[in-house]
């Protein structure tokens, strides 16, 4: 059992909410972690916290910064295979799985560092005498707001990308994975001045009080409801909201592809981390032409992956996705393989390939965190991309395609930040995220994050008169 605490202004302490939350495993239902609940009163502790620690930091090199996180992923590399336990134990993703989220955080920490110092502005000249400069500036106080499904990787580039440009940070983790966000801050925070860092756990109401706070950015990766709140809230306080919300992402499988490889695809994007994923593949819209070998090998694809998924993340959201099969099912979708609650210890939920989709039902039309694959028939490309588009979400999409104008075609007109072609996963080291609709709304990683943690002051320079 972790017992978890608070770091507020550099001392971590219980708090005082006087309420506790108590994680329950979702391998076994035994509980790991036992998290107090912020109170208001500690939450507004924590932005004054950052706040006051705000001027000092802004001012330190930006090399002096980049230092902080080197020295942060140095320790948190060191201690990967103890964050790995911890994460597993929460949130159900096997240890391997986690240790490799875990490197992809120290990655993309470091990636920060060497791009923090580079972070400049730029300047257009005017007449002779008369320049205009453009500088960044951090924004002050970001409260960063994350996601129980990649805890480590997803804080360390918000986290990163926060410090490095200036701004001093409080994070809330989810309340699903707070012992793995307080083991992260340990690591972090011996790293940074005081203050800079302020760390608070809770569950909505702790989110909505750091949200509507006296921050300048609320940076947040969770759901659609929640990011929509946060919004309004931000709305209110003139904050800076930056989203990364819900998705719904499809998968086109043109014709003329290889079936099998196709297949191997779907399976990586839907069935990885048991489809916790927030750019899983969520929808498969597959040629005529392919689709009966397709599905064929998707189920084959399913039967394995069975064998080395971890659970989902509790037994509530296990019914909810199970709840998505029945409906399908009872409006005409079949059941290829999965969709059986099985009957042991945890919150397991099977593979689960659909056929005969309609586009109605919300097994195509919602967010399904969970490893279901479900799958329309289409005759055309053309097709495909209509019925592709038409969602309330636009976080990514993919295509596989030996066809480049059908590549092109899908990039220019379907309305998503991120369109991958021939590979479900992937992209550059340094790629950004940019989401619309009801999945987000700013950049998200990539040096285009290091923007969005900035103000530009805009400074026109001109030469005193002649004889002064």
């Amino acid at each position: 059992m972790h017992e978890v605490e608070q770091l507020i202004d550099g001392r971590w302490a219980p708090g005082t909410g006087g309420r506790t939350l108590t994680v329950t495993g979702p391998r076994d239902d035994r509980p790991v972690t036992r998290v107090p609940v912020a109170s208001e009163a500690d939450v507004a502790a924590a932005v004054r916290a950052a706040r006051a620690a705000a001027p000092e930091w802004a001012r330190t090199a930006p090399a002096a910064r980049a230092a902080a996180l080197h020295a942060a992923a140095n320790a948190i590399e060191a201690a990967a295979g103890e964050l790995a336990e911890i994460m597993a134990g929460e949130m159900g993703k096997p240890v391997d799985g986690a240790r490799d989220s875990i490197a992809a955080g120290v990655g993309t920490l470091r990636q920060y560092a060497e791009l923090g110092p580079t972070h400049r502005g730029r300047s257009l000249a005017g007449d002779d005498g008369a320049i205009d400069l453009m500088a960044y500036r951090p924004r002050g106080v970001v409260a960063v707001i994350t996601p129980w499904n990649d805890p480590v990787a997803v804080s360390c580039g918000l986290l990163g990308a926060a410090l490095v440009t200036g701004n001093t940070v409080v994070h809330k983790p989810s309340e699903r994975t707070p012992a793995t966000g307080w083991r992260l801050a340990r690591l972090f925070a011996p790293h940074l001045p005081q203050g800079v860092l302020d760390v608070v756990h809770g569950d909505a109401p702790a989110g909505a009080a750091l949200a509507g706070g006296a921050v300048d950015v609320v940076a947040h990766v969770g759901s659609t409801a929640t990011g929509r709140s946060i919004a309004a809230a931000c709305a209110r306080t003139g904050a800076k909201a930056l989203l990364e919300n819900g998705g719904s992402d499809p998968l086109i499988v043109d014709a003329g592809v290889d079936p099998v490889w196709a297949a191997g695809q779907a399976a990586l994007g839907a069935f990885a981390n048991s489809g916790q994923i927030c750019v899983a593949v969520e929808r498969i819209y597959v040629h005529r032409e392919v689709a009966e070998p397709f599905v064929e090998a998707l189920a084959a694809e399913a039967e394995t992956w069975g064998k080395q998924i971890g659970p989902l993340v509790d037994r509530r959201l296990r019914d909810t996705v199970h709840q998505q099969v029945r409906a399908a099912v009872r409006d005409g979708a079949t059941l290829v393989c999965g969709g059986a609650v099985p009957d042991a210890p945890g919150a397991y939920y099977p593979p689960t390939v659909l056929t005969g989709c309609t586009d109605d039902m919300p097994v195509m039309r919602e967010e399904t965190f969970g490893p279901v694959a479900p799958v329309l028939v289409v005759d055309s490309f053309e097709e495909a991309l209509e019925r592709a588009a038409d969602s309330p979400y636009g976080l990514a999409a993919t295509v596989l395609t030996p066809s480049m104008s059908h590549a092109q075609r899908a990039w220019r007109e379907l309305p998503a930040g991120t369109i991958k072609v021939n590979a479900v996963f992937g992209g550059a080291p340094g790629g950004a995220a940019h989401p619309r609709r009801g999945s987000g709304q700013g950049f998200g990683y990539g040096p285009e994050l290091l923007d969005e943690m900035t103000v530009t002051t805009v400074v026109h320079l001109e030469a005193p008169p002649t004889g002064w």
